[in-house]
């Protein structure tokens, strides 16, 4: 456990944790209706980053927690298994690259499954009637 800890508090993996932790307080002043889902919608279009079709919210969101995941895992496995000294420096600067470029195409994946679930245009809360004039 202590490994765990120390992979998620220590560099390069803290500011993963820490946009972990945002995203967290995000979903839960969502859950408590402080928030809108599409609340950055209008400041972010994700388009031109493969990650459109889904509110911004989602797409971050997901791209942070794949990110900390994979980079907290694999740094906690190098610090068990990695030589101390450079070598073990250098592959957890392969680490702080490589999870963030991992859960980036791992998102553009997870977004465009998930797009269909969020359409463009959002349909009537109820139906109306149509009358046709005679």
């Amino acid at each position: 456990m202590r490994i765990f800890v120390e992979a998620a508090a220590g560099l390069p993996m803290i500011l993963c944790t820490a946009a972990l932790l945002v995203a967290v307080c995000f979903w839960l002043l969502l859950a408590v209706g402080l928030v809108a889902l599409d609340s950055f919608d209008a400041d972010a279009d994700l388009d031109a980053s493969g990650m459109g079709g889904v509110p911004v919210a989602v797409a971050v969101t997901l791209l942070t927690v794949l990110a900390w995941v994979l980079g907290v895992g694999a740094t906690a496995l190098l610090a068990v298994l990695a030589p101390p000294g450079a070598i073990g420096c250098g592959l957890r600067l392969v680490v702080a690259v490589g999870a963030p470029l991992i859960a980036w195409r791992l998102t553009r994946r997870c977004v465009r499954r998930l797009s269909r679930h969020f359409p463009d245009e959002r349909g009537p809360s109820r139906p109306t009637a149509h009358h046709d004039a005679a």
